[in-house]
């Protein structure tokens, strides 16, 4: 099949969210094709190139999400009018009241939910038809005067959200240039039927939010069913991004992105969330769970089987700590935790581990981080920073701060085979990926009850609260003074890890989804030589007519062989009963109720209804009797199933013996 890939700061590019996990699903389908369509989110991940690409993939369109620039296109009256209607009611969902945390998005609640859902969706549909009809974009009208004006009168609407009602200019401002930027692939050119989405037999959203809007208007226009993966919720990355921004600007761009998203979660024909805390979040924003099929991120274990093969030969004393170094993963946590341990064991020592800092934020919270460990550890120089007692030279430091890729850390793998226990201090967290590395690597956590957390470590390692550094602590001291219980951890982590978390579970779990869509949406393409999959159902092989709709009443309890009570009709058109061509002089069996290996009128074997015993042959008597209805081939008024003839010597149909008249 053919399937249009749909990705934003992504797959293809060299850097971006989702590259690595949308590289391995495109190479391990090799039997499918791949259209890739990617939305870029800057000019230096654009100018950085592709991915060395498989051959799978047949085409590749990108389009800017950083910069529409100035489409130039001047709509007419009739137009302008059009698009006033449409994106005003578009911005009367967004500001209408319970539009994401106040009740559950989408559903059938008493306050006409539903109702703002249809009007959100038409208002959608209708800019997009009106960029279809009207050629150009909408980069020019989302910016216009009319978008702004409209947006503030739905802000000071009966019935709108309460802090939308103190939304100011600058705030209106600032959502319309947010929802424009969302809605820019609108303006897109990919919706064609010949050479576009319109020719691809399913649609893959790797993520939500804009990336999904291309499957949506494909959905609209040509059917095309829809997929949605997501191992983070958009409508989540929104609040944690937003802390900055004003209350009204918060409230509508949280109404905004939950009514896409309900959109997006009812036009689909599956949505696959990456963990249970993903699927919470999908659920709350009104997707059906039904729809829903837990697809877990598939990682390569094999850079990590060494260090999980081999015998723990790391120091026991300890810690280590893998990650981005930023605010979410609360390092100063860990560090006051690592006193509290070094309390009680002297010799521990906690070695940080981050990936090259980027950016000047990363860089003073690292910054900040060691001059916390140079106080909380006086005698030692931490990272360059000498404690207050310490000296230059102090052999033995107890925390240090370290890069992969340096000459103690060459690897990933070293990383985290440095330390007898791994330890995971978030307030944050998604999936979190640096765990499942650490469990490939066979190593006993601790770790922070955020996230994804509990549902990876499934009772494979030590779970405490966030931001409680005494309980982090006494987690990290517990399996230090037990070895025993590290060694056992550590195994049914790997364990737990190989099962759920490899990138082959994860390609044959997008495989079977990608055959369960497809197989309840046959294929549109023109006819070609070769077979299309799915295009004709499996009835349309077997050589008889199906019972009508309503003719076949419920089977009462007996064998699969035997037929219910007499006077249920079922019409079974075959010659002798039985699919398949029979001799010359068939006709048609009409059989109360009776199964097509019957032949019989119909009845429990033995029960003195209308009927006799399959394959028989005979109307209500026993086989072999010599009564009425003898054995195959006899020449009597009743045909076998395996004849393919009725009433073969006579040329009539007996009709059937009444119930107590030489029945059995």
């Amino acid at each position: 099949m053919r399937i249009g890939l749909l990705t934003e700061g992504g797959y293809p590019y060299l850097s971006g969210d989702a590259r690595l996990w949308c590289d391995r699903l495109v190479r391990g389908l090799g039997q499918h094709e791949f259209d890739v369509y990617a939305l870029s989110r800057s000019e230096r991940q654009r100018d950085e190139g592709f991915v060395e690409l498989p051959p799978q993939v047949g085409r590749v369109r990108t389009a800017p999400l950083w910069n529409a620039g100035d489409d130039g296109v001047a709509y007419g009256r009739r137009a302008r009018r059009r698009f006033a209607e449409c994106y005003g009611e578009l911005a009367a969902a967004v500001c209408a009241g319970n539009a994401v945390m106040g009740g559950t998005v989408g559903s059938a609640s008493g306050d006409g939910s539903l109702d703002v859902a249809d009007r959100f969706g038409s208002a959608l549909y209708g800019l997009a038809e009106l960029v279809r009809d009207e050629g150009g974009g909408l980069t020019g009208a989302l910016r216009s005067e009319t978008a702004v004006r409209a947006l503030e009168s739905a802000c000071r609407a009966p019935g709108a959200l309460r802090t939308a009602r103190g939304a100011r200019v600058p705030d209106v401002l600032t959502v319309a240039d947010r929802i424009e930027r969302t809605l820019r692939p609108l303006s897109l050119d990919w919706y064609h039927e010949q050479d576009g989405l319109g020719s691809v037999d399913l649609c893959h959203a790797t993520s939500g939010g804009a990336a999904a809007l291309p499957g949506l208007l494909a959905r609209h226009f040509w059917g095309v069913p829809l997929l949605v993966t997501e191992y983070g919720v958009r409508l989540r990355a929104h609040y944690l991004d937003s802390r900055e921004e004003s209350g009204p600007v918060r409230a509508l761009l949280a109404a905004f992105h939950g009514r896409l998203a309900a959109e997006m979660y009812r036009q689909a024909a599956l949505i696959t969330p990456g963990n249970t805390h993903a699927r919470r979040w999908q659920e709350r924003c009104g997707a059906d769970r039904a729809k829903l099929r837990t697809v877990y991120p598939g990682m390569e274990a094999s850079p990590f089987s060494e260090v999980g093969e081999r015998a723990d030969c790391a120091d026991p004393d300890t810690l280590v700590w893998v990650g981005r170094i930023d605010p979410d993963k609360d390092l100063v946590s860990l560090l006051h935790a690592f006193a509290a341990v070094r309390k009680e064991r002297p010799n521990a020592r906690l070695r940080i581990i981050g990936a090259p800092v980027e950016g000047p934020a990363g860089a003073a919270y690292r910054a900040d981080c060691k001059m916390l460990a140079a106080r909380l550890f006086p005698d030692e120089e931490v990272g360059g920073v000498r404690g207050i007692g310490g000296s230059p030279g102090a052999p033995g430091s107890s925390v240090s701060f370290e890069e992969i890729g340096g000459p103690e850390v060459p690897s990933l793998a070293e990383a985290y085979a440095a330390g007898a226990v791994v330890v995971l201090s978030s307030v944050v967290e998604g999936f979190p990926n640096s765990l499942v590395e650490a469990m490939f690597c066979g190593r006993a956590t601790v770790s922070t009850d955020v996230g994804a957390v509990v549902e990876v470590i499934g009772g494979t390692g030590l779970v405490v609260p966030p931001r409680n550094p005494r309980a982090l602590a006494e987690a990290c001291v517990a399996l230090l003074r037990d070895p025993a219980r590290r060694a056992l951890l550590g195994a049914a982590a790997r364990a737990r890890a190989l099962e759920l978390f490899t990138v082959e579970q994860n390609i044959a779990a997008f495989h079977g989804i990608y055959l369960e869509i497809v197989s309840h949406c046959p294929v549109r393409r023109a006819a070609t030589d070769e077979p299309l999959p799915f295009a004709v159902p499996a009835e349309a092989h077997v050589r008889a007519r199906w019972a009508e709709s309503g003719a076949r009443d419920a089977l009462v309890s007996g064998p699969r062989w035997a037929v219910g009570a007499a006077g249920t009709v079922a019409r079974f058109e075959a010659a002798g009963a039985r699919p398949g061509p029979g001799p010359a002089g068939t006709a048609r069996s009409e059989a109360a109720g009776a199964l097509p290996e019957s032949g019989a009128a119909g009845a429990r074997l033995g029960s003195g209804a209308a009927g006799a015993a399959a394959k028989s042959g005979a109307a209500g008597t026993r086989p072999g009797s010599g009564s009425a209805g003898a054995l195959p081939g006899s020449g009597a008024a009743s045909a076998c199933p395996e004849s393919g003839a009725a009433s073969a010597g006579s040329g009539a149909a007996q009709a059937p013996v009444p119930a107590g008249k030489g029945t059995r």
